[in-house]
C-alpha cells in the first residue's frame, strides 16, 4: 500500500499498536569494535532503510532527499529502493511540509522530516513546537504525533550566523517532545532507529561536520534507549558532561589531561529530552567536580539546566562550583579563525578542568 493509499483509507492505528523495541543493557548492545567501518551518514541511512522495509507507513520527506540523493547524501539510494511515494522531494517550504507531516502522523503514518539545516526549522516553528509536542495532551490522549524531525544542527563550517544555529537550548524547553543528539556513527544508528519507533515527536540533531566521521557500526538493527547516557571514558578527577559533536572534544581533552595525570569521567548524554541526570549525579559523587560542555550559547542553554539539576540534587558532593564551556555569547562569526575561537574546543575544556582542580587542590 502506498503512502497516498494509506491516507485515503484513513488508517489510524491505536496509540499502543506501534511495537517498541525491547531495550537491553548497554553491555548487551552489539559491540562497538569490528571490521565493518562506515560513515555517520551511512549509519543514519541504514537506520531509516531498515525501519522502512519493515513498516510501509514510514516515509522520508525533505528538500533534495530524493532525486539528488540528499543534500549531504544521507538518503543516497533510498529513492531507488523505496520509490517516489516514500522518498519525497519537498518544495523549499519547511512550514508547509512540516505541517503536512504532522497531519500525516496524526492520521497514522510515520513521517521522517529532514531539515537541510535546523537553522531553517524556524519558519516551521509554529507547527513543530506549537502543534506536534502538544497534540497528545490537547486531544486528551486520543491523538499522538509519532514523527521524527532530523537534520544538521550547529556550525557547519563558515556558514555564518543565520545558518549555524544550535537549536537545542531553544527547543528542549518545550514539553512533549524528545531530543536525541548522537556523537558518533554507532549511536546515530541506534538512536535514530529508536526515534522512528517512538510514539512521540523526536527532534534528532545531527552535525554536518560529523557526517563523514567513521566508526564500527554493526549491520544488524539495534536500538539505544532514550534517557540512558554512555560513560565514554572513566576517571576520578572531574566529570565532563556533553552531547553531540562536543563529546569528541571532551574525549580529546581527557586524553590530553591524562598525560598530565588527570583522569576524567566523560559522559555522553545521547539525549537531553529525556536527560539521564542520574548518571551525571553518580559520576559527580565520585569525582566531586563537573564541567559541562555545550555547543549552544550560555544564557538559558542546556548546560544551565544540567548545572541547576546538579546543584539541586548533589550540592553537598561538590568541591567546586560547576563550570560551563559554551560557545561565546555572540552571533556565529563567518571567518574561519573566529569561528574556531567561538566554538568549544579541547583546549578550552582542558583549561576549565585544570582551573577547577587547581582551585580545590
Amino acid at each position: 500500500m502506498t503512502t497516498l493509499e494509506m491516507i485515503d483509507s484513513k488508517i489510524h492505528p491505536a496509540l499502543g499498536e506501534w511495537e517498541l523495541p525491547e531495550f537491553v543493557a548497554e553491555a548487551d548492545l552489539p559491540s562497538r569494535e569490528g571490521d565493518r567501518v562506515i560513515q555517520f551518514r551511512e549509519a543514519l541511512r541504514e537506520a531509516m532503510s531498515h525501519e522502512m522495509r519493515h513498516d510501509e507507513r514510514i516515509f522520508l520527506i525533505g528538500e533534495e532527499v530524493a532525486q539528488y540523493n540528499g543534500a549531504y547524501k544521507v538518503s543516497q539510494g533510498m529513492l531507488d529502493e523505496f520509490g517516489e511515494k516514500r522518498i519525497i522531494d519537498s518544495p523549499i517550504s519547511e512550514n508547509g511540509f512540516a505541517g503536512m507531516c504532522i497531519g500525516a502522523a496524526m492520521y497514522g503514518l510515520r513521517p521522517i522530516v529532514e531539515f537541510m539545516s535546523w537553522s531553517f526549522s524556524f519558519v516551521a516553528a509554529d507547527a513543530i513546537l506549537n502543534n506536534a509536542p502538544k497534540m497528545l495532551y490537547m486531544s486528551g490522549g486520543q491523538w499522538g504525533c509519532p514523527i521524527v524531525f532530523r537534520g544538521n544542527d550547529g556550525a557547519g563550517g563558515q556558514l555564518a550566523s543565520t545558518h549555524s544555529w544550535c537549536v537545542e537550548g531553544l527547543y528542549a524547553n518545550v514539553p512533549g517532545l524528545k531530543m536525541a543528539i548522537p556523537s558518533n556513527p554507532y549511536d546515530a544508528k541506534g538512536l535514530l532507529a529508536t526515534a522512528i519507533r517512538d510514539p512521540d515527536p523526536v527532534f534528532f540533531l545531527e552535525s554536518e561536520r560529523m557526517l563523514g566521521d567513521k566508526a564500527h557500526v554493526p549491520e544488524e538493527q539495534y536500538y539505544i534507549p532514550f534517557g540512558r547516557a554512555r560513560l565514554a571514558r572513566e576517571g576520578d578527577a572531574c566529570t565532563l558532561v556533553s552531547f553531540g559533536r562536543p563529546v569528541n572534544f571532551c574525549l580529546e581533552a581527557a586524553e590530553k589531561l591524562a598525560g598530565e595525570g588527570i583522569e576524567c569521567d566523560v559522559l555522553d548524554m545521547r539525549t537531553i529530552r529525556p536527560l539521564d541526570i542520574d548518571a551525571i549525579i553518580e559520576s559527580v559523587k565520585k569525582t566531586n567536580r563537573v564541567v559541562v560542555v555545550d555547543q549552544s550559547w550560555p544564557f538559558g542553554g542546556v548546560s544551565s539546566e544540567v548545572i541547576t539539576q546538579i546543584c539541586e540534587r548533589c550540592f553537598d558532593w561538590l568541591d567546586h562550583q560547576p563550570v560551563r564551556v559554551n560557545t561565546e555569547d555572540v552571533p556565529t562569526p563567518y571567518a574561519k579563525g573566529l569561528e574556531a575561537a567561538y566554538l568549544p574546543n579541547p583546549d578550552k575544556i582542558a583549561a576549565a578542568v585544570k582551573r577547577v582542580i587547581a582551585a580545590t587542590a
